[in-house]
């Protein structure tokens, strides 16, 4: 599962070590605490959309930027990711006229060795 925050803070990291940046003065510019853009850098706490455009304004780099490169990084993510037989997951393609899917089958469920399951339901009454 690919976590926003983790992508999100690895971003601002980069962004702020091209432009030669210490935590440091970012905070300064930002009026937020070193700790907690440290945290957010770091993918354990969520930026709020304030406190975000805080940060981007200290680093000098526009907001939809950081989004753009998240968003590329998500859609780089999400292709790495493969279903448990190995297949790539369905994948549907939007068009100005209509929704293209493509499907793949699941492998078949044996259902040969499965007992019922209300024949091994214990009943518990109160009294």
């Amino acid at each position: 599962m690919v976590l926003v925050r983790h992508l999100l803070g690895g971003v601002l990291r980069r962004q702020r070590l091209r432009r030669g940046l210490t935590l440091r003065e970012v905070s300064i510019d930002a009026r937020v605490s070193l700790g907690y853009i440290s945290e957010i850098e770091r993918g354990q706490k969520e930026a709020s959309s304030e406190l975000l455009a805080a940060i981007c304004t200290a680093l000098d780099v526009p907001l939809s930027d950081v989004l753009r490169e998240v968003s590329d990084e998500i859609d780089k993510a999400q292709t790495r990711v493969l279903t448990p037989t190995g297949r790539q997951p369905v994948i549907s393609k939007v068009t100005s006229k209509r929704i293209e899917t493509k499907r793949i089958e699941a492998p078949r469920l044996d259902t040969s060795r499965i007992e019922s399951a209300s024949s091994h339901r214990d009943v518990v009454v109160a009294a």
